[in-house]
């Protein structure tokens, strides 16, 4: 079986997992394998209402008052009881803060490969292949799973699209029953990760207006600011706009920034580099406002404008403002 793992964000269903239940169904039809999709966390009630929507064979329900609050000493025991259970050929996983921090103990615990990070899978090979980047973001390795013992997964945003959901109903919901005290959490955990304390998470952004070096010099950058203001959206930008100082880190965008999949990205001044270009991809729908007609940023922009940002975007502005 293949088993998709959804995380409660806030209430909802957090953006990486609804992609990782889209990985979940490709893979589950490609292995002509059953396909189990599992709440975590206490007052699932919201999560469990929209994870009924979805195509599967199996929705698990593993609710737990002490899995209110995050913490590795708890999810990993509950994970760790949940594919001891199941036996999953595959467990899947968006590639969340929180993933990040408790799937290793999972993976040591069990003795089973992680695979962590993955931006594409190769369904067409015999077994199938999982790719993800490397040596930030210049190539591209290929890995094949030989364990015998099942494989953790964690996908990248953007990997999948969820437009590409299935919806339907679970054939079955199964009740997980856990067993989980206070002696198992030993941990204290913090407030939710934020890259700081006035930090955003730009990967649950629907519309981002980011700027590039294009943007000329730091006092141009209200001009991004007034415009993402009227579009409703948040504000980002690519490395050479952090390290100059005129943004502050947790706005940047890339391999060594966040990972985003928006309903629209506007890219004001990006020239397109690929370390760029691997953390926003995955938008839905790019405008490119560049004065070189050759940056690289319109290879993959949908719309394209060529011309100055300086002149355009404040026009842009207005336009909004009087909608």
């Amino acid at each position: 079986m293949i088993l998709v793992v959804l995380e409660n964000q806030r209430g909802k269903i957090h953006p990486f997992s609804i992609e990782s239940v889209v990985a979940g169904q490709k893979i589950a039809k490609s292995l002509n394998q059953p396909l189990s999709i599992v709440c975590v966390g206490d007052n699932i009630d919201n999560i469990h209402e929209s994870a009924k929507q979805f195509e599967c064979n199996e929705l698990i329900l593993a609710s737990h008052p002490l899995l209110k609050t995050y913490s590795a000493d708890g999810f990993s025991k509950i994970m760790i009881d949940l594919i001891k259970s199941y036996s999953p050929k595959y467990c899947i996983f968006g590639h969340s803060y929180m993933v990040r921090d408790y799937v290793p103990r999972v993976s040591a615990n069990l003795s089973i490969p992680f695979i962590s990070d993955i931006t594409s899978i190769n369904l067409s090979s015999q077994n199938i292949q999982f790719s993800k980047q490397v040596f930030n973001a210049k190539l591209l390795s290929r890995i094949e799973n030989e364990s015998t013992n099942g494989c953790l997964l964690s996908f990248q945003s953007a990997a999948f699209s969820s437009d590409e959901l299935l919806q339907g109903a679970p054939k079955k919901v199964t009740n997980f029953e856990i067993n989980l005290n206070d002696s198992d959490i030993r941990s204290t955990t913090e407030e939710e990760f934020q890259e700081s304390s006035s930090g955003v998470d730009l990967s649950t952004a629907e519309l981002i207006v980011s700027v590039g070096r294009g943007i000329d010099n730091q006092d141009n950058i209200p001009i991004a600011e007034d415009l993402a203001k009227a579009l409703g959206a948040e504000l980002a930008s690519s490395r050479p706009v952090v390290d100059m100082g005129w943004l502050p880190p947790f706005r940047q965008i890339g391999s060594s920034g966040q990972t985003v999949s928006p309903k629209l990205y506007f890219a004001l001044g990006i020239s397109g580099a690929i370390q760029h270009v691997v953390g926003m991809k995955g938008s839905k729908n790019i405008i490119a406002i560049n004065k070189d007609e050759e940056a690289p940023i319109f290879e993959i922009a949908d719309y394209a404008v060529i011309g100055d940002l300086l002149e355009i975007v404040p026009l842009l502005t207005e336009e909004l403002r009087k909608r």
